[in-house]
């Protein structure tokens, strides 16, 4: 079934002489369940198309559609929901709030929705993620690993329609990448998680079930990997 369809987008910047596209036609559309990877040299468009499906940048012309919803037509107050609700979002460097600890960012979404925090699905991640003894430590107190393993709970907490994941890796040593991409691994087998990562390491993209390649903002390539 479709989650994600994305059609002639389109993203430019400056005027003139100046003009620089950073997406050119872009059209391609993504299935529940599906791990997809997106790669690119840097200044590809490859972080632009992400920003642009998480709703936190619109796209000059063209259309992005997340669970059949049109995200250009909603204003800003229905989008801030859509945002918080349907898409989980993973940063390189974490975005973790300083002043909460694991159990407090992990739980901040469903606190920001004004809902109630499920604590067997809290606890069923924490234990995944394998962050039971760090509960009440904050974010400095944690290596690079722990603290993007709480931003993948932080995520998840939801139960995102879309995971967005902009090089989460790109910040660790080797082991820790290693150990960031088999729990997202996880996330899409255990809980069928859609899920689209940004990457410009291609070994980290063979992870993935299908590899989008974009240059100079274009679809140049979409191949399923297995």
């Amino acid at each position: 079934m479709e989650l994600l369809k994305v059609e002639h987008l389109c993203k430019t910047y400056g005027t003139g002489n100046t003009l620089v596209k950073a997406l050119d036609d872009v059209s391609f559309s993504v299935n529940k369940g599906e791990f997809v990877a997106i790669v690119g040299a840097s200044g590809s468009g490859k972080s632009t198309l992400l920003h642009i499906l998480g709703a936190v940048d619109k796209p000059t012309s063209g259309t992005v559609y997340i669970g059949g919803e049109n995200i250009g037509l909603l204003d800003e107050n229905a989008l801030a929901i859509f945002r918080r609700r349907e898409v989980g979002l993973i940063y390189q460097f974490y975005n973790l709030i300083p002043i909460l600890n694991v159990e407090e960012n992990m739980s901040l979404p469903i606190l920001l929705d004004h809902k109630t925090v499920d604590q067997t699905y809290l606890n069923e991640l924490i234990d995944i993620l394998g962050l039971r003894s760090r509960l009440k430590h904050l974010p400095n107190e944690l290596s690079g690993g722990q603290q993007q393993r709480v931003s993948i709970g932080r995520a998840l907490m939801n139960h995102p329609s879309l995971l967005l994941c902009d090089e989460p890796t790109g910040n660790l040593d080797s082991k820790s990448g290693a150990e960031i991409i088999n729990l997202l691994k996880l996330s899409n087998q255990k809980y069928k998680q859609t899920i689209i990562m940004i990457t410009h390491d291609h070994e980290l993209a063979m992870q993935a079930d299908r590899i989008i390649t974009i240059d100079d903002g274009k679809i140049i390539r979409d191949e399923v990997v297995k």
